[in-house]
């Protein structure tokens, strides 16, 4: 009786994490199939998953379109500084607060953990009174230094915690080897903290990559665009440009789909990266 039971409750776990994975996936099915149909037959009924009218049209304008390519690079150059600076502030910071005993590292983690639990929304007029006032409105600064503030707390939190379960012998062997805390934390620690900092490097990229609140308050022209905020422009007064919005989106979505397919081990590896101290 009980063996029937536990199997009925497994096959009723399969069932809903079927429909809970076609619901996931099916927006994105359904994206990449309209971005290769027509602009009029996105809307037709009865919906159609395969079009007739197959094309390459609404990739072509993008990719031919000297603004719309700006978007990409902007974005890909302000997610990729994000992380390098998140990577290179963080670990320093992650090895002090895991490392030493200092007056105010109380406050201090409570400070990080509190920025946490700030909605962004809340935070945006005094960026950009502050961004205007620093004169670096429309500018890859400013994006790049809004971001690293709500990176940095998520990288010295995950890091500290992987660094706490590298024992501090290896420290030590390193200096009586004459060497310095310096050569230990690059040569040693980092490179065995590599899945926990692949981790905190896609989740950072995503968070750069994806935002959109900030990106259209503190740019104003289409030359510093990112994607997202690239995706609403072809929301036009009269018309939407859905195909081109679909690719634009698919476009958007690969470079996600392609770290987390290259670097999944890491990425798995350092979700649970620091949660339990040996």
């Amino acid at each position: 009786m009980i063996g029937k039971k536990k199997i009925s409750v497994q096959i009723l776990v399969i069932i809903v994490l079927i429909i809970g994975t076609l619901w996931a996936v099916f927006p994105i099915v359904w994206m990449f199939l309209n971005s290769f149909k027509p602009n009029a037959e996105i809307f037709a009924w009865p919906p159609t998953w395969i079009s007739e009218n197959f094309s390459l049209d609404a990739y072509k304008a993008i990719f031919t379109n000297p603004e719309q390519v700006r978007f990409f690079i902007n974005s890909y150059i302000i997610a990729g500084l994000v992380v390098v600076i998140t990577l290179i502030i963080g670990i320093m910071a992650s090895y002090a607060f895991s490392r030493f005993d200092f007056r105010g590292k109380g406050v201090i983690n409570t400070v990080i953990v509190a920025v946490q639990a700030v909605p962004p929304i809340t935070l945006l007029i005094p960026y950009l009174s502050l961004i205007v006032s620093l004169k670096l409105y429309n500018t890859y600064a400013a994006l790049v230094l809004t971001y690293l503030v709500f990176t940095l707390p998520y990288c010295i939190l995950m890091t500290t915690g992987y660094l706490n379960t590298l024992p501090k012998e290896l420290d030590e062997a390193v200096m009586i080897d004459g060497g310095s805390r310096w050569k230990a934390l690059w040569k040693i620690l980092v490179p065995t903290a590599v899945p926990g900092l692949v981790s905190v490097g896609m989740y950072t990229f995503m968070q750069a990559w994806n935002e959109y609140l900030f990106a259209l308050a503190l740019t104003k022209t289409n030359e510093m665009r990112t994607v997202p905020v690239g995706i609403n422009l072809l929301m036009g007064q009269h018309s939407y440009e859905w195909n081109q919005m679909m690719a634009m989106s698919v476009l958007g979505s690969l470079p996600i789909l392609v770290l987390f397919l290259f670097f999944q081990r890491y990425f798995i590896a350092g979700m649970t990266a620091g949660s339990v101290k040996s």
